[in-house]
């Protein structure tokens, strides 16, 4: 089973990567870029082929170790 997991600041947080790319972005000639936020993304490959129990060990991993979940939100989806 395969895991894909987003991580992304909170609203609210600020994101200084996210602005220094939006800068960048406007100084390499892009235009129109109006708001730039940056995250992580994770794909894991489970063993597991029970969905809850995946599910609760890819929660419990987020928790832990992926996110910071004082200053950021995460998304487990399993395909």
């Amino acid at each position: 089973m395969k895991a894909k997991i987003k991580v992304t600041l909170k609203n609210g947080v600020l994101d200084p990567q996210g602005k220094a790319i939006e800068g960048a972005l406007g100084s390499l000639g892009f235009s129109g870029i109006e708001h730039v936020r940056q995250g992580k993304y994770f794909e894991i490959d489970l063993k597991n082929t029970d969905k809850a129990k995946a599910k609760a060990e890819l929660d419990d991993i987020c928790r832990k170790l992926l996110a910071n979940t004082v200053i950021e939100n995460y998304e487990i989806e399993l395909a």
